[in-house]
């Protein structure tokens, strides 16, 4: 790996970790000496890379830290394009547009010799669209996630029975064919997941549920045997 490269990489494995990381770890992740990663980190560092910490201790990225587009590799580059071109046919309107201004923003910024990455790419995003069309909006289900404000839905299970529920929307899964929204639901005293194509109508209660939703993501995570994201 050229020297280049590997700073780079170098930033992202930081980038992804919460906690200091000692030069041996680096240095046996990368494949070279511990020497070597003391330089390249000091070299980092004079490039005004926000690197906190010494050897025996460990370094860690400060947040905030952003590297611009042109320094993305050729993969990454087409696995954004790919990726948002996918939730581009697959997601709601307002997430299927911001997906396709995310494209544009980084062609914006791209280098004009690298244009053709995104505007003929290799890889192409066939035709998704799921077999069931939802009911209800899923623009402000997704803001509720994100706030982590309970919902109240009307919804019909599998036997098509009626129920009223206020539940507290942790996570949306986009599969093949439908929507699931995972959440606890305070009818069932318990995690629950729901094919938004089977909620008939929803309201924001403007209340907080009492949870934070990265605990309850972690918890429903554990019951279900689900494994943690890559």
């Amino acid at each position: 790996m050229a020297r280049s490269d590997r700073l780079l990489e170098l930033i992202q494995f930081l980038r992804t970790r919460r906690h200091p990381v000692k030069g041996a770890q680096l240095a046996d992740e990368f494949g070279v000496s511990l020497r070597t990663i003391y330089r390249d980190i000091q070299g980092l560092i004079a490039k005004g890379a926000p690197i906190d910490g010494e050897p025996g201790v460990g370094y860690v990225l400060r947040p905030g830290f952003t590297m611009p587009p042109l320094m993305f590799s050729t993969d990454e580059i087409e696995a954004i394009v790919l990726g948002s071109r996918m939730v581009a046919r697959s997601a709601d309107a307002n997430l299927s547009k911001a997906a396709l201004n995310a494209v544009a923003k980084i062609a914006a910024v791209l280098p004009v010799h690298r244009g053709a990455e995104i505007d003929a790419p290799g890889l192409h995003a066939g035709a998704i669209r799921a077999t069931t069309q939802d009911s209800v909006d899923m623009a402000p289900i997704r803001s509720a996630i994100r706030m982590e404000r309970k919902i109240s839905i009307s919804y019909c299970d599998e036997a098509g029975a009626p129920t009223e529920r206020t539940i507290w929307p942790i996570s949306l899964t986009f599969c093949a064919t439908v929507r699931l929204l995972a959440a606890w639901c305070e009818l069932r005293g318990g995690y629950r997941t729901f094919r938004t194509d089977r909620i008939s109508a929803f309201a924001d209660t403007a209340e907080r549920y009492p949870r934070r939703r990265a605990v309850l993501i972690r918890e429903w995570r554990e019951i279900a045997g689900l494994p943690e994201p890559g």
